[in-house]
């Protein structure tokens, strides 16, 4: 079962992190302010506006590139991501594991698989299926692997997605893994933002630019289509539709035998949808279910995850189920209308679902205990469900998937899943384990990339504004002196229910841990560390809150002289990349050096630009007097000012980022520039919103942000 879950696809659409084009400005919802000199740095691939941006990298690699550790570490970050020590983590499709991976012989990637029994070695034999260099080369395309939606079953077919230098727009063409060919004829799109789902090997559902109209405001897809094997796309008949101001609009196909189900979806906001089921030949037919909760369908069964408290009438009387629960009822009833439900996970003060899978007969959970993982599997029998708890390592960060294959009779893994664990210290691990029973068996392990005997990591919590325990991790040297001198980088997110748990980083332990730099992840509101709740307190007019909680974490530092203010850097990309350019504005005497990676920084056009429209509900809308009016008090293009001194900030974006419009960097740092503030700049011609579309250019990244930080920080 995979649900059709909205909020998930548009959390891969922001992008948590950015550390791990084609396209033109959208249309403007409204006039821009008279008084913006730089909205000609909108014009993505503008011949002024690329001269621009070449003269400023230029300007910020030359002053970059000089510290005598970058070329160490761009050569040291390199072998890290090109190790093949790495896991490579696959998925299974029936007999086989499926896995894309890249190398330094494969700069681009394999996509490739192996058999069940030889995903367990060591050193598995891998079938290649494509070499995505080779197609690169023949094709003289710059092809970045994005994605594989494979028809589920015996067919050999499936629908790849290609991306020209990283952008979230695809090409999708149809690939046949027996012939290891593109099929010639095949089911094939042009470059857009596209979602396709396979009803059966013939007949596709297609979400995708059909033309004027067809897409909603925040450029994904408005209307689903069926298409037929060997029908033209303008014949494709339209089976669902969604609003213009709607996110995105799609569908879902549940293969399992027996409870194939279709469903259709719009998400008329990034944290609302509606859903819908679908019988060919009839209308949709409308879901009852709470606006921001996730439904999904397993086999019989519902499963619902609550956003907001829910209150119901059930078979034994009303109840009220708390935001942040995950219910189970039986599916037939729920569509008749009966609410009676069992809750699998109800929250705690300190207790979250970080998310759930399913096997053939149990749901395993994935919960944060203080933002720690912890992991378990729940069992129908007996006629009532029975939690088992799964030993597995702790305090760091578990995730949990079933190894279940619907599409295989009487499966020999239907109850056996993957479990992964890491921490800041601990390397990769991925483990087997079969729900049910007592026992883990470690497969692969990630090899240590730095000797972290001597680095500590420990937990803390600050106080913010209005009296909120913000918690907040700290990893450094076991012999660090709290003298107020330790290089200390400061890195957050805050948003879009998105939590910072643990990981484990090569680069951070070889060019920062072992040369005395000491690391501190927030957990500030506006992430999910503490469920729904923690999110939603730092909402559109509570955004500040988000920016609140990083700055007690600084000040708190700063109190127990793990650093000062001159050593003190913080970062941030995508959202976080608007938490740091935000607070550098606010707060500009806590912070010597601001890495501001794909950032949102201008919010009174934030809206207009690319896939902006999708996050007003996290934001707010700028069209409303209302809205702007606590929006506009912490935009940082339209809040930093030349009579204030701010630290020393490096800017990181890629022209080919189509979901955070490049001009939010350009634009903030063109008008610092103009107000004298020191600034560096670089962004990649390529990337997408990762801002690297390989490993070298990762690895070139990576080296360029922490010979800044270095130059900012050193003692």
């Amino acid at each position: 079962m995979t649900p059709l879950n909205f909020r998930s696809l548009l959390l891969a659409l922001i992008g948590a992190s950015s550390l791990l084009t084609m396209t033109t400005p959208a249309t403007a919802a409204a006039s821009p302010a008279p008084e913006d000199p730089y909205l000609w740095l909108e014009e993505v691939q503008g011949e002024k506006p690329l001269a621009w941006v070449r003269e400023r990298n230029t300007a910020s690699r030359a002053v970059l590139e000089a510290h005598p550790d970058f070329a160490r570490n761009k050569q040291r970050f390199r072998e890290i991501l090109d190790s093949t020590d790495r896991i490579p983590y696959a998925q299974r499709d029936g007999d086989f594991f499926i896995n894309f991976w890249r190398d330094k012989t494969n700069p681009r990637g394999l996509w490739r698989r192996t058999s069940l029994t030889e995903y367990r070695k060591a050193a598995p034999q891998w079938e290649v299926l494509l070499d995505l260099d080779a197609l690169a080369k023949a094709e003289k395309e710059n092809w970045v692997w994005k994605d594989a939606q494979c028809m589920e079953g015996a067919s050999t077919r499936c629908l790849l997605m290609l991306s020209r230098g990283g952008a979230d727009a695809v090409v999708v063409r149809e690939f046949d893994t027996a012939t290891k060919q593109f099929v010639k004829d095949g089911f094939s799109l042009p470059e857009a933002k596209s979602d396709v789902s396979w009803l059966d090997e013939n007949r596709i559902f297609v979400g995708t630019d059909f033309g004027p109209g067809s897409q909603t405001d925040s450029g994904y897809p408005r209307v689903v289509k069926l298409w037929q094997r060997g029908q033209a796309l303008s014949s494709a008949t339209t089976v669902f539709e969604g609003e213009k101001a709607d996110v995105a609009a799609g569908a879902h196909v549940d293969h399992t035998p027996g409870f194939k189900r279709v469903s259709f979806s719009r998400a008329d906001s990034f944290y609302t949808s509606q859903m819908y089921v679908w019988t060919e030949g009839q209308a949709p037919v409308k879901v009852d279910k709470p606006a921001d909760a996730q439904l999904s369908f397993w086999r019989e069964r519902v499963l619902v995850e609550l956003r907001s408290d829910w209150k119901v009438k059930g078979s034994k009387g009303e109840v009220t189920w708390p935001r942040g629960s995950l219910l189970v009822g039986d599916a037939q009833a729920y569509m008749k209308g009966q609410r009676d439900f069992t809750a699998l996970f109800t929250p705690t003060a300190t207790r979250s679902l970080a998310g759930f899978s399913v096997t053939r007969s149990q749901v395993l959970l994935s919960v944060l205990d203080n933002v720690a993982g912890r992991a378990e599997a729940w069992r129908f029998e007996g006629g009532q469900w029975k939690k088992r708890d799964i030993a597995a390592p702790f305090p760091g960060t578990l995730g949990l998937s079933s190894l279940h294959d619907p599409q295989v009779s009487n499966d020999p893994w239907g109850e056996h899943f993957m479990l992964t664990y890491t921490d800041f210290l601990t390397p990769d691990s991925l483990y087997i384990g079969e729900a049910g029973k007592d026992g883990l068996e470690r497969i692969k392990s990630r090899p240590a990339f730095f000797d972290a005997s001597t680095v500590k990591a420990e937990q803390h919590f600050a106080t913010s504004k209005d009296g909120t325990k913000v918690p907040y991790f700290v990893i450094g040297a076991k012999n660090r002196v709290d003298d107020g001198k330790n290089p200390t980088l400061l890195y957050g997110y805050g948003g879009f229910e998105q939590s910072m748990q643990p990981w484990y980083s090569g680069g951070y332990g070889t060019a920062w841990f072992t040369k005395g730099g000491v690391l501190v992840v927030a957990n500030i509101r506006g992430g999910g560390e503490y469920g729904p709740g923690w999110h939603q307190a730092a909402l559109k007019a509570n955004k500040q809150k988000s920016y609140d909680d990083f700055a007690a974490v600084a000040e708190d530092l700063i109190a127990r002289k793990v650093t000062s203010p001159r050593h003190l850097g913080i970062q941030g990309g995508s959202n976080g990349g608007l938490l740091v350019g935000t607070v550098m504005v606010q707060r500009p005497e806590l912070f010597n050096a601001v890495v501001c990676q794909v950032p949102l920084l201008d919010m009174r056009r934030f809206h207009t630009l690319l896939a902006g429209a999708s996050w007003m509900a996290e934001y707010g809308n700028p069209d409303v007097p209302e809205e702007w009016a606590y929006i506009s008090k912490y935009s940082p293009y339209q809040n930093v000012s030349k009579g204030k001194t701010y630290p020393k900030v490096f800017f990181v974006t890629s022209t080919r980022d189509d979901r955070v419009h490049p001009a939010h960097a350009r634009k903030m740092a063109a008008r610092m520039i103009e107000q004298g503030h020191q600034v560096l700049y670089y962004e990649n011609i390529e990337g997408g919103h990762g801002a690297a579309a390989d490993n070298s250019q990762a690895a070139d990244r990576l080296a360029l942000e922490f010979a800044f930080l270095w130059q900012q920080l050193k003692r």
